[in-house]
């Protein structure tokens, strides 16, 4: 496994948040495509395939991670950011949306994280970015996120961005959570995930909640959002729509396929 690069770092602001990563000289950052905000002079930037750690095969393991990456959506390249500079210097990543920054030890958690496909921000290089295949077919239609999920390794820091405000569970042993199918942001691999459908026909299509929710089964951590992107988005195209957002509180509102199916990504 690539050494993983020891960085400090501060998250500003509230609702509307960016992280802010101390390099040491020589130390490096891999950010998200489009992710960065700044960074201080002394702060080189090479963009590479996939997720710029170091991996076996050269030339081909290398594009054996971009294309893991094109596989959940992603851009095939991500940006490095090394200090070359001679002492401490600064690189900083905006999140996407409003929401919350959230940093996660991976060494803490077992050395893994499963999290939804566009959460990523950015790591200490060394952090690799796979894909975690949903193997139930339920999960793989309905789930939100696809069968294709991301998968962080690493003993390092990784940066995951969560809509609207965060909440964060611990599961214990047998503990099972409900949850809509748009609002799970990570969670760990000892979490077992699946998707359920709701108890009658009559809540599936006037509750407003859709046919499917996931259910995660501990134990483990799970981070969930209140405020998941497809539900931002799909309220403003509402909004803009001819006619606005008509007929939201009459019975029939809201009905159509994405209140069906839920917050699906």
């Amino acid at each position: 496994m690539a050494q993983m690069h020891e960085v400090d770092f501060q998250i500003h602001g509230d609702d509307m948040q960016f992280v802010e990563v101390e390099l040491d000289p020589n130390e490096a950052a891999v950010g998200e495509a489009g992710a960065m905000m700044y960074m201080e002079d002394g702060i080189e930037m090479e963009t590479v395939f996939g997720d710029g750690a170091e991996k076996k095969g050269g030339f081909l393991g290398s594009l054996l991670g971009a294309g893991k990456r094109l596989l959940t959506g992603e851009s095939l390249f991500t940006t490095v950011f090394f200090n070359r500079a001679s002492g401490k210097r600064k690189v900083a990543f905006a999140a996407p949306y409003p929401g919350r920054i959230i940093p996660v030890h991976l060494g803490k958690l077992g050395g893994e994280l499963i999290a939804q496909k566009d959460s990523f921000l950015a790591a200490a290089k060394g952090v690799s970015l796979g894909i975690a295949f949903q193997k139930k077919l339920g999960v793989g239609l309905f789930g939100g996120e696809g069968f294709i999920m991301q998968r962080l390794q690493g003993d390092g820091l990784a940066f995951v961005h969560a809509g609207g405000t965060l909440h964060e569970r611990t599961l214990a042993a047998g503990e099972l959570l409900r949850v809509d199918t748009g609002c799970i942001v990570a969670f760990q691999p000892s979490v077992e995930y699946d998707i359920q459908m709701v108890g009658g026909i009559k809540t599936a299509f006037f509750g407003g909640e859709g046919l499917f929710f996931a259910t995660l089964r501990g134990p483990g951590k799970v981070w969930l959002q209140s405020l998941p992107l497809s539900r931002l988005a799909g309220r403003i195209l509402a909004s803009a729509a001819p006619g606005g957002s008509q007929g939201e509180g009459s019975v029939l509102g809201g009905v159509g396929l994405g209140s069906i199916l839920g917050d699906n990504e």
